[in-house]
Order: C-alpha cells, then sequence, then structure tokens
C-alpha cells in the first residue's frame, strides 16, 4: 500500500507523540512506585515515633515489660491504638477508600538486655533498632523492618488504581495526540499541494501560473523558487515565439525580393542585366549571413563553437579589423580615431579568428548605422587586470531603454538604427556568445559623440 505524504507525516507525527507518552508514562509510573513507598516509609515511622512514646509510658506505670510478656492481644491492641489514633470526635481518620488499611511493618520489642519481649524472634539483617529511654535510662530497644516493597493489600489496590489511571489518562492523550497530528498534517500540506497543482499547470504550458508565498519558511521560499521559475519560462517561451516570428519574417523579406526578381525575369518584365544579377546576388549574401549567424549561435549556446585559443596582442587583430573597413568608413566619410598602444602592448589569451570576427560585426554596425560624416573612436587600454577595447561612435544614439536588449538576438533599435539600414539584429547577439566565452564582458552605453558605446573587457594574460 503506498501512503501519501499526508498519511506520512500523519505517522510521522503520531509517532512521536505515542514515544513521548509512553515514555511520560512508565517515567511516571516509576515516579509515582517510588514516591508512594517513600511516603509509606515515613508514615511508618512517625507511628513508630508515637508507638515509642505509648510504650516508654507504658513501662513507668508496670514498672518493666512483664506485661507484655507473651500477651499478643494486649501487644496488637496497644499498636492498633497508635497506627489508627482516634480523631477530636471519637472516629479514625477517613481512609483513602473502603477496605483500606495503614499497618505497620513486623515489630519486635527487646528489653534492655537485647532479648525479646514479644514480636518476631527473628529479623533480617537490614533491620532497625530504636532506643526506648527513660529518664535518660535505655528501658528497651524497639526493631523495626524498613519497607522495600509493598506488602498490604489495601497498599498494592491503591497503587494499581492509580498506575491504571495514568495508563488510562496517557492513551487518551495518544488519542488526543492523533487527532491534533491529522489536523496538523493537512494544514502543514496545503500550501505544498497548492504548488503540486501549480505545477501540474505549469507541467502542461500554462506558464502564467503563480502560488502565493504566504509564509517565510522553507515552504515559502520554495514557492518564491516556484514563481521565479514560472516567470523566466514564461518569458523564454515569448522569446521563443519572438524569435520563430522574426525569423520568418526575416527569411521571408529577401526572399519575396528573390522571388519578385526572378518571376519578373521568367515573365520577361525584367532583363537578366549584370545589375539586376548584382541585386540577386546581394539577396543571397544576406540569407547566406542570416544562415550563417544563426547557426554560429546555435553552436555558441551548446557549447559546440570551436575556440583555438593563443596568447597575443588583441591590438594587432584589431588594426587587421580596422584595415580592413578603411575603404567602407571612408565612403561613408566617417573619420576614424585610435589609441592603441604603442608596440608591444597587452596580452590575452583568445582566438585571433574568432576576436576578428567579434571586431568585423562591431564595426559593421558602425558602417551601417552611423550617420555619414560621422565619427568612430576606438581605444586599447588597462583596467586593472583586464584589457579593455572600447568603439565609441556618433549619432545616431540609442535609446536608454533599448540599451539592455542590443544583445539579444533579432532585436533592433526603431527608428533610424533599423533593417533599412541592414541586419537582422543577430550581429551583437553574437559578440556577446564570442567575449563570454573569453571570459570577458560586453557593455553598451550612451557615447559622448552622440551615438553608442561598446566596452569590451577581456583578461589579462603573460606570455
Amino acid at each position: 500500500m503506498k501512503l501519501g505524504i499526508t498519511s506520512k507525516l500523519f505517522f510521522a507525527i503520531l509517532f512521536c507523540c505515542v514515544v513521548v507518552a509512553i515514555a511520560i508514562g512508565a517515567a511516571s509510573r516509576l515516579s509515582f512506585k517510588q514516591g508512594f513507598l517513600d511516603y509509606v516509609s515515613q508514615r511508618d515511622a512517625q507511628r513508630l515515633e508515637t508507638l515509642k512514646t505509648s510504650l516508654v509510658d507504658a513501662y513507668r506505670e508496670e514498672g518493666s515489660w512483664a506485661f507484655l510478656v507473651g500477651n499478643e492481644r494486649l501487644w496488637r491492641r496497644l499498636v492498633r491504638t497508635e497506627v489508627h489514633p482516634e480523631g477530636p470526635r471519637g472516629r479514625h481518620e477517613p481512609l483513602p477508600h473502603p477496605g483500606f488499611r495503614l499497618p505497620l511493618p513486623p515489630l519486635t520489642l527487646l528489653d534492655s538486655g537485647g532479648r525479646v519481649v514479644i514480636g518476631a524472634p527473628s529479623w533480617p539483617t537490614d533491620a532497625t533498632r530504636t532506643a526506648l529511654l527513660l529518664d535518660g535510662r535505655t528501658i528497651g530497644w524497639l526493631v523495626s523492618v524498613p519497607v522495600s516493597r509493598l506488602t498490604n493489600a489495601a497498599d498494592l489496590r491503591f497503587q494499581e488504581g492509580q498506575l491504571k489511571a495514568g495508563w488510562l489518562f496517557a492513551l487518551l492523550g495518544v488519542v488526543l495526540a492523533a487527532v491534533v497530528a491529522m489536523l496538523l498534517a493537512r494544514v502543514m500540506l496545503v500550501p505544498v499541494k497548492r504548488l503540486a497543482a501549480a505545477l501540474h499547470q505549469l507541467a502542461t504550458g500554462d506558464y502564467s501560473t503563480r502560488v502565493v508565498a504566504s509564509s517565510r519558511d522553507e515552504l515559502g521560499q520554495l514557492a518564491g523558487d516556484f514563481n521565479r521559475l514560472a516567470r523566466v519560462l514564461e518569458n523564454n517561451e515569448q522569446m521563443r515565439r519572438h524569435f520563430m516570428a522574426d525569423i520568418s519574417h526575416e527569411l521571408r523579406t529577401p526572399l519575396a525580393v528573390l522571388r519578385g526578381e526572378l518571376e519578373a525575369m521568367e515573365d520577361g518584365v525584367r532583363t537578366p542585366t549584370p545589375e539586376a544579377l548584382k541585386s540577386l546576388q546581394a539577396e543571397v549574401s544576406t540569407l547566406s549571413k542570416l544562415v550563417d549567424d544563426l547557426y554560429e549561435l546555435s553552436l555558441a549556446d551548446v557549447g559546440a563553437l570551436s575556440y583555438h585559443m593563443e596568447v597575443f596582442d588583441p591590438a594587432d587583430v584589431l588594426q587587421q579589423a580596422l584595415n580592413a573597413f578603411g575603404e567602407r568608413l571612408q565612403g561613408r566619410s566617417i573619420r576614424l580615431e585610435t589609441r592603441l598602444p604603442p608596440g608591444g602592448g597587452w596580452t590575452i589569451e583568445a582566438d585571433p579568428q574568432r576576436l576578428l570576427q567579434l571586431f568585423n560585426n562591431l564595426l559593421e554596425n558602425v558602417v551601417r548605422y552611423t550617420d555619414p560624416g560621422g565619427r568612430l573612436r576606438v581605444g586599447v587600454s588597462r583596467d586593472g587586470e583586464c584589457l579593455r577595447i572600447d568603439f565609441q561612435d556618433s549619432e545616431p544614439a540609442v535609446p536608454a531603454e533599448a540599451l539592455p536588449r542590443l544583445f539579444e538576438r533579432l532585436y533592433r533599435v526603431e527608428g533610424s538604427r533599423n533593417r533599412a539600414s541592414g541586419g537582422a539584429g543577430l550581429g551583437l547577439a553574437l559578440c556577446r556568445s564570442i567575449v563570454e566565452a573569453h571570459g570577458g564582458t560586453i557593455e553598451a552605453r550612451p557615447s559622448p559623440l552622440g551615438g553608442l558605446w561598446i566596452s569590451l573587457t577581456f583578461p589579462l594574460r603573460m606570455r
């Protein structure tokens, strides 16, 4: 039989309560038995003192113990009188219950020479001998046996009744504990059941599910973690849908142009001139670039993008990329300003080809989006234990709210930096993957030149 968590929690609480009840019952039983035995011993001790006084008074009147020798009846009456003294109205004090008696332990009276006057002729080694004194003179001894166990039927009945009552209360406590355990188990599992139901909804794809974190304990923390997980999944699902829609849009546009151009040539509307073929080639290049970027991003996601690390000066690779873009920058009248360390600068551990791809993507953004006649400032500097590379361009600027999203896939800023200038919004996302693979960081902020400032940092390495 498979038990649910409610039953397990119920039995766990009930088990603890039963163990505690049994332990308390056993301890109470031992404590009561010993306490009752001590009570009987103290009671007998008090009666012995009274009996001693009566024996001394009787000896004073008779002058010897001769009146007790062999007189069992008188001895029993004397003991009974002192054991059960009468109250102020001539009645015995009330007993705990009907039939209850308080007899003394076995007693023996000895004369001053230690000879038995009356009582048991022998006694155990642990017996107590108490002197009977008359005017400072020992006239005899009273021998009593300490109470080590209950022998009287009335005492035993009283003790047994109390012990049974104790076990009955313990049983009632277990029943009450079972009721409380069931209520606690149900109350404590309410948030767990809510969380389980929310998990089932989450598993069906309902990422808008949330649970109320009403407590500050571990269950409250678990509920908070669940809500964070649901938000992340919801955001990822939205990004996935947007990504698919954006990819479809990016593929549809060049394909529509290609289809229109080819249909026009097929219908004879447009002659396949070199200019027309060049236009087709440009659209094919756009598609190829989009597919290549998507492929490299997918490799970066699964950690399969290959890197061949070397320790070198990145300023050399940066200068190579700047030389390659020299003509395009001049074609848009963008003035280049460089601040590179003179010969033998700082070194990092990186893949030269991936680093060149990173610089090319950043320079491609500058060529596409910077207004003609603008400026580009590129600098390399040291920032603590890191190498810093900055790309600062002039207008147009990027809105502040768009800066944190620049490195998201297929994200493009509305306005002047949009698809009209080319690009699918994958270049900066690929740049972030390359930088993070090298243990670096990439950050976007407003440029003092009026445009965008991209800052890269890489850990420095010695050759």
